[in-house]
């Protein structure tokens, strides 16, 4: 079985940013804490220990139980979720939307990280216990981002007219998209267990937070995984002081300004930017930010108003309508999890990384930022395939252009050496501004005009035989091509697109354990793995 790695600078597909943390560059290490490296934990466990309120875990046990109410669950997790009162308890956390039928494959990733690094820490750390932890975004409003899902170049929709936030659309519906998709399906065991699952994990449930719950449960039972609902009165409750600090200081906007500077002055794009108040007000069906204008705080369609006594009310009667945004959710994370790291893609590390300074007034500890774990998954015959063309995996990273031209290359038909012919006009045109610096120093501009003119009718010739041998090895390039595009479909990462039920139909449930297997969550590179 193939198990290949690669740096992710080297796939060209992350930013700037990301790749730099990765590398652990100098530049960057004011904007967080500890590196995620095994030994690092150690350190974090007791930082974490020492300003985590132990009152706390009481609660999220009890809050955790109560939103299991739904599922059935063993005993195996009953008392995963009964071990968070104990002080030696803690999470790792991967949070994501609840995209329909879980979305894109980098989903599936995330979470099989976040499983990986419970097990390592457990077996490092044998005196602590260390729980995964997914937090579903159901709060998020952007219903569009995850209403479809793609199978083998379909695009397969759930609409719905419901607006608020996501968790509470309702699901009655979607059982028209189970049955499109389930038309396109190869007629096999894997199949039908696959539709069973979507149906009893969706058909059977009131809405998106509940159907995603029991899918994600289903899919990862054996792991322990434990699935968290941030959309709740109590856990809003506990985080009220924070929701306080944010309404009257700004919190975030205020303390996150400096390192934001500091990133873009290093040359860095920024991710997510600040916005003074990072709040929603949330109600079923319903959702929109909050403004202060004057001594009025609003949401900003004018639907509601309230003063500061009103709001103060407001937010002691129903801190569950008081909805973080993607910078202020971290802290609502980290203020209310005995958590430790946090497992996230490059955009997510890259706007976490504006947040420091906002953990620090809060004497709240920064998490470790792990890098979820890349994947290219590659099927034993178009690993065939690449194999008979005489390419490597790693020239599939490669742009179109160039991994036509290297082919191209390999089949060594008509080719010239133009580096080295170019090398030859470079080492003449050399010798004649030589020559004019002697004689004639007005004579330099001739000859670099002519260099220029010489190399570039070069690159004109090169560029034609380049054009000539397409034509001549036109079907051998088409099926160069098409494995392209089915590993990078639409010039994209394969885990940004594909849903993993591609390689369920195929594999099964055995498809989750084959990947995890050939997974290593502390390893900061980009995986390609043979199914």
């Amino acid at each position: 079985m193939l198990n290949s790695e690669l740096s992710y600078k080297e796939t060209k597909y992350f930013n700037s940013l990301f790749c730099d943390y990765l590398d652990t560059k100098d530049v960057l290490k004011e904007f967080y804490n500890n590196t995620p490296e095994l030994n690092s934990f150690k350190d974090q466990i007791i930082e974490k220990q020492s300003n985590y309120d132990p009152k706390f875990r009481e609660k999220l046990k009890n809050i955790i139980l109560k939103q299991y109410s739904c599922i059935e669950i063993n005993d195996k997790l009953k008392n995963t979720i009964h071990s968070l009162t104990d002080i030696n308890t803690f999470t790792i956390t991967t949070g994501h939307q609840l995209c329909l039928f879980t979305g894109p494959l980098y989903f599936i990733y995330k979470i099989l990280t976040t499983i990986n690094l419970t097990q390592k820490l457990k077996d490092n750390y044998p005196k602590y216990n260390f729980l995964p932890v997914y937090w579903m975004a159901t709060e998020d409003h952007d219903f569009e981002e995850i209403k479809s899902f793609n199978f083998q170049n379909s695009n397969l929709y759930f609409n719905s007219i419901e607006k608020g936030p996501v968790g509470d659309i309702s699901t009655k519906e979607i059982d028209s998209t189970i049955d499109n998709f389930a038309s396109l399906l190869p007629d096999n065991n894997n199949s039908r267990e696959l539709i069973e699952l979507f149906k009893s994990s969706y058909l059977e449930s009131d809405n998106l937070s509940q159907a995603t719950r029991k899918l994600v449960h289903k899919l990862f039972k054996k792991y322990n995984l434990i699935i968290f609902d941030s959309n709740s009165k109590d856990l809003k409750n506990i985080f009220k002081p924070v929701i306080k600090v944010e309404l009257y200081k700004n919190l975030i906007f205020n303390n996150s300004k400096s390192s934001i500077n500091r990133l873009v002055s290093k040359g860095y794009k920024i991710q997510v930017n600040p916005r003074e108040i990072n709040l929603f007000y949330i109600t079923k069906g319903y959702r929109s930010r909050i403004i202060k204008n004057k001594n009025l705080f609003m949401t900003d369609d004018n639907l509601f108003s309230w003063n500061e006594d009103e709001i103060d009310k407001e937010l002691s009667n129903n801190p569950e309508r008081f909805s973080p945004n993607v910078l202020l959710r971290p802290i609502f994370q980290e203020y209310i999890l005995p958590n430790l790291c946090y497992v996230g893609g490059a955009s997510e590390i890259s706007y976490w990384l504006e947040l420091k300074n906002c953990f620090d007034k809060l004497n709240l500890t920064y998490p470790i930022l792990l890098n979820r774990n890349s994947v290219l998954l590659i099927e034993s015959k178009q690993l065939n395939k690449l194999n008979r063309l005489g390419l490597d995996v790693k020239d599939l990273f490669l742009k179109e252009h160039e991994l036509i031209a290297k082919y191209l290359m390999k089949l060594n038909l008509n080719q010239f050496n133009f580096n080295e012919q170019q090398n030859f006009l470079v080492n003449q045109f050399s010798e004649l501004r030589d020559i004019a610096i002697k004689t004639d120093k007005s004579f330099i501009g001739a000859v670099n005009a002519q260099e220029k003119k010489q190399i570039k009718g070069l690159l004109n010739l090169e560029k034609r035989l380049l054009k000539a041998n397409k034509k001549l090895n036109i079907d051998k390039i088409k099926r160069v091509t098409k494995l392209l595009n089915e590993l990078f479909p639409n010039s994209k990462l394969q885990e940004r697109v594909i849903n993993f039920s591609e390689f369920y139909i195929n594999n099964g449930n055995d498809i989750i354990d084959k990947i995890y297997k050939n997974l290593d969550s502390l390893n900061k590179k980009f995986t390609i793995i043979e199914v």
